[in-house]
């Protein structure tokens, strides 16, 4: 490169299918997921007619569910807001509910998760997959505590990093209950024992 290049600046730019802006705040990114969202809605709204409850449910996941999860541990925040209120439409539509169904109700029925929950378990399953990733408490210290086996929460006064992966998958991975806990370096046990527990709660 000559040394009088000139570097143009960018205020975003797609890499791996997400869209990253210079202050990470993935405004860029919704912008660019809603209508893929909405898209998928009123294709499920089109064939509801034609199409089973577990016909539609099977169309949801990998038109609406893969779009919506793709990326979620990263821009889960800021992303949870506008596109859940698809998911809720969409949701409507699969089980034939109206605007008046408890959220609860809607979602337990298709076994489906709410996107926040989606969220979450994306996130607890981010842990028991890359688990070399995180000390527990007990790892930093030798102190015989009750704490001694949940995840290690740094100190940080970052605000990108108090809102990034590991800090907020540790935070969640530390509300589990101790029996599903326990599974954290068992990736399949934890996924089938924290996605009923996360319908559920």
């Amino acid at each position: 490169m000559a040394t009088n290049s000139l570097i143009t600046n960018i205020n975003s730019t797609k890499f791996l299918g997400l869209f990253i802006d210079c202050t990470l705040s993935w405004r860029e990114h919704i912008l660019h997921l809603t209508p893929k969202l909405n898209k998928a809605y009123h294709a499920i709204r089109t064939i509801k007619l034609f199409m089973s409850q577990n016909v539609l449910r099977t169309v949801y996941f990998p038109y609406f569910h893969s779009v919506m999860s793709y990326g979620i541990i990263f821009c889960g925040n800021p992303h949870i807001t506008n596109s859940f209120k698809i998911q809720k439409r969409i949701i409507r539509i699969i089980t034939n509910k109206g605007n008046r169904a408890s959220r609860e109700n809607l979602f337990k029925q298709p076994q489906i998760l709410t996107l926040p929950s989606q969220y979450i378990f994306s996130l607890l399953t981010f842990v028991a997959k890359n688990r070399d990733l995180f000390s527990s408490n007990n790892e930093i210290h030798y102190i015989n505590t009750r704490l001694n086996y949940i995840l290690h929460l740094p100190t940080t006064n970052l605000t990108v990093v108090q809102k990034g992966v590991l800090l907020s998958a540790s935070k969640f991975y530390n509300y589990l209950p101790i029996h599903i806990k326990s599974l954290s370096k068992h990736f399949k046990q934890l996924k089938y024992k924290v996605y009923p527990f996360l319908l559920e709660h």
